[in-house]
Protein backbone atom coordinates (compact mmCIF):
# COMPACT_ATOMS: atom_id res chain seq x y z
CA UNK A 1 0.00 0.00 0.00
CA UNK A 2 1.65 3.65 -0.96
CA UNK A 3 0.73 6.26 1.32
CA UNK A 4 0.67 9.71 0.70
CA UNK A 5 1.84 12.45 3.69
CA UNK A 6 1.36 16.19 3.67
CA UNK A 7 0.65 18.97 6.26
CA UNK A 8 0.32 22.31 6.20
CA UNK A 9 -0.98 23.29 2.65
CA UNK A 10 -2.02 26.40 3.73
CA UNK A 11 -3.96 27.23 -0.12
CA UNK A 12 -4.46 30.01 -0.90
CA UNK A 13 -2.59 32.46 1.86
CA UNK A 14 1.04 30.42 1.44
CA UNK A 15 0.49 29.01 -2.39
CA UNK A 16 -2.24 29.56 -4.76
CA UNK A 17 -2.24 25.91 -5.92
CA UNK A 18 -0.55 22.69 -4.53
CA UNK A 19 2.50 21.85 -6.42
CA UNK A 20 2.21 19.70 -9.41
CA UNK A 21 4.91 17.42 -7.78
CA UNK A 22 2.37 16.46 -4.83
CA UNK A 23 -0.32 16.60 -7.30
CA UNK A 24 0.86 13.84 -9.58
CA UNK A 25 1.85 11.57 -6.37
CA UNK A 26 -2.24 11.76 -5.59
CA UNK A 27 -3.15 8.75 -7.86
CA UNK A 28 -0.51 6.99 -7.14
CA UNK A 29 -1.20 6.67 -3.25
CA UNK A 30 -3.72 4.00 -2.19
CA UNK A 31 -4.08 6.76 1.01
CA UNK A 32 -3.30 10.10 1.33
CA UNK A 33 -2.54 11.50 5.09
CA UNK A 34 -3.04 15.16 5.58
CA UNK A 35 -1.87 16.30 9.00
CA UNK A 36 -3.87 20.11 9.10
CA UNK A 37 -3.67 23.53 8.06
CA UNK A 38 -5.61 22.96 4.77
CA UNK A 39 -7.00 26.63 5.59
CA UNK A 40 -9.19 26.18 2.45
CA UNK A 41 -11.67 23.56 2.27
CA UNK A 42 -11.19 23.56 -1.64
CA UNK A 43 -8.21 21.61 -0.93
CA UNK A 44 -9.82 19.06 0.94
CA UNK A 45 -12.24 18.37 -1.97
CA UNK A 46 -9.46 18.30 -4.29
CA UNK A 47 -7.51 15.61 -2.24
CA UNK A 48 -11.04 13.90 -1.75
CA UNK A 49 -11.94 13.85 -5.91
CA UNK A 50 -8.44 13.24 -6.89
CA UNK A 51 -7.51 10.27 -3.81
CA UNK A 52 -8.55 6.39 -3.43
CA UNK A 53 -8.96 7.54 0.61
CA UNK A 54 -7.92 10.43 2.36
CA UNK A 55 -7.05 10.30 6.22
CA UNK A 56 -7.18 14.02 7.44
CA UNK A 57 -7.92 16.21 10.73
CA UNK A 58 -7.85 19.85 10.92
CA UNK A 59 -5.58 22.40 12.63
CA UNK A 60 -5.24 25.36 14.36
CA UNK A 61 -5.86 27.67 11.29
CA UNK A 62 -8.77 25.69 9.83
CA UNK A 63 -12.38 27.52 10.55
CA UNK A 64 -15.37 25.77 11.08
CA UNK A 65 -15.65 24.77 7.71
CA UNK A 66 -13.21 21.86 7.94
CA UNK A 67 -13.43 20.94 11.32
CA UNK A 68 -17.33 20.58 11.02
CA UNK A 69 -15.85 17.54 8.29
CA UNK A 70 -12.73 16.97 9.96
CA UNK A 71 -11.65 15.36 13.52
CA UNK A 72 -9.14 16.58 15.66
CA UNK A 73 -7.14 13.10 15.68
CA UNK A 74 -7.66 10.68 13.03
CA UNK A 75 -7.31 6.86 13.00
CA UNK A 76 -6.55 4.51 10.48
CA UNK A 77 -5.55 0.63 10.22
CA UNK A 78 -3.29 0.36 6.96
CA UNK A 79 -1.20 -2.56 5.49
CA UNK A 80 -1.22 -3.85 9.20
CA UNK A 81 -0.34 -1.42 11.00
CA UNK A 82 -2.39 0.90 13.67
CA UNK A 83 -2.04 5.00 12.29
CA UNK A 84 -2.72 8.27 13.91
CA UNK A 85 -2.67 11.81 12.42
CA UNK A 86 -2.67 14.98 14.67
CA UNK A 87 -1.84 18.35 13.52
CA UNK A 88 0.14 19.23 17.06
CA UNK A 89 2.48 17.71 18.88
CA UNK A 90 4.10 20.48 21.08
CA UNK A 91 7.79 21.65 21.34
CA UNK A 92 10.45 19.30 19.56
CA UNK A 93 11.90 18.70 23.06
CA UNK A 94 10.57 15.23 25.01
CA UNK A 95 8.00 14.84 21.27
CA UNK A 96 8.70 11.19 21.41
CA UNK A 97 8.00 10.55 25.18
CA UNK A 98 4.81 12.49 24.85
CA UNK A 99 3.52 11.16 21.50
CA UNK A 100 4.03 7.91 23.22
CA UNK A 101 2.41 8.17 26.28
CA UNK A 102 -0.47 10.17 24.00
CA UNK A 103 -0.84 7.24 21.82
CA UNK A 104 0.25 4.02 23.68
CA UNK A 105 -2.12 1.86 21.05
CA UNK A 106 -0.47 3.61 17.43
CA UNK A 107 2.42 2.31 15.52
CA UNK A 108 3.14 5.65 13.52
CA UNK A 109 2.10 8.94 14.31
CA UNK A 110 1.63 11.27 11.49
CA UNK A 111 2.02 15.35 12.66
CA UNK A 112 2.55 18.53 10.87
CA UNK A 113 2.15 21.98 12.58
CA UNK A 114 6.12 23.27 12.57
CA UNK A 115 6.45 23.17 8.82
CA UNK A 116 9.94 20.75 9.76
CA UNK A 117 9.82 17.14 8.35
CA UNK A 118 10.70 14.81 11.28
CA UNK A 119 11.60 10.95 10.80
CA UNK A 120 11.94 9.13 14.56
CA UNK A 121 11.06 6.53 16.73
CA UNK A 122 9.89 6.65 20.48
CA UNK A 123 11.23 4.20 22.94
CA UNK A 124 8.45 2.04 22.48
CA UNK A 125 8.68 1.84 18.75
CA UNK A 126 6.10 4.70 18.02
CA UNK A 127 7.39 6.14 14.34
CA UNK A 128 6.64 9.78 14.27
CA UNK A 129 6.60 11.59 10.88
CA UNK A 130 6.13 14.98 10.11
CA UNK A 131 6.23 15.60 6.39
CA UNK A 132 7.03 19.18 6.41
CA UNK A 133 5.03 21.90 4.40
CA UNK A 134 4.87 21.42 0.21
CA UNK A 135 3.96 25.35 0.26
CA UNK A 136 5.40 27.03 3.12
CA UNK A 137 9.00 26.26 3.58
CA UNK A 138 9.44 28.76 6.85
CA UNK A 139 12.81 27.99 7.66
CA UNK A 140 13.57 24.90 6.09
CA UNK A 141 15.69 24.71 2.42
CA UNK A 142 12.95 23.32 1.39
CA UNK A 143 8.89 22.64 1.05
CA UNK A 144 8.29 18.81 0.98
CA UNK A 145 6.24 16.34 1.45
CA UNK A 146 6.75 12.47 2.15
CA UNK A 147 5.56 8.89 0.24
CA UNK A 148 6.22 5.76 2.10
CA UNK A 149 4.88 1.73 1.82
CA UNK A 150 3.54 -0.12 4.51
CA UNK A 151 2.25 -3.66 3.76
CA UNK A 152 2.66 -6.83 6.46
CA UNK A 153 2.86 -4.62 9.50
CA UNK A 154 6.31 -2.88 8.33
CA UNK A 155 6.66 0.88 6.93
CA UNK A 156 9.38 0.96 4.22
CA UNK A 157 10.33 3.44 1.66
CA UNK A 158 9.98 6.48 3.35
CA UNK A 159 11.32 9.42 1.54
CA UNK A 160 11.32 12.75 2.06
CA UNK A 161 10.16 14.73 -1.79
CA UNK A 162 12.30 18.00 -2.26
CA UNK A 163 9.70 20.77 -3.86
CA UNK A 164 11.90 22.36 -6.30
CA UNK A 165 11.82 26.47 -5.69
CA UNK A 166 8.57 28.36 -6.23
Amino acid sequence: MRLLLTADTHLPRRAKELPAPLLAELPRADVVLHAGDWVDPDTLDLLESRSRAVVGVYGNNDGPALRARLPEVAYAELGGLRFGVVHETGPAQGREARCAARFPDLDVLVFGHSHIPWDTTAAGGLRLLNPGSPTDRRRQPHCTYMTATVADGELTDVVLHRLPPR
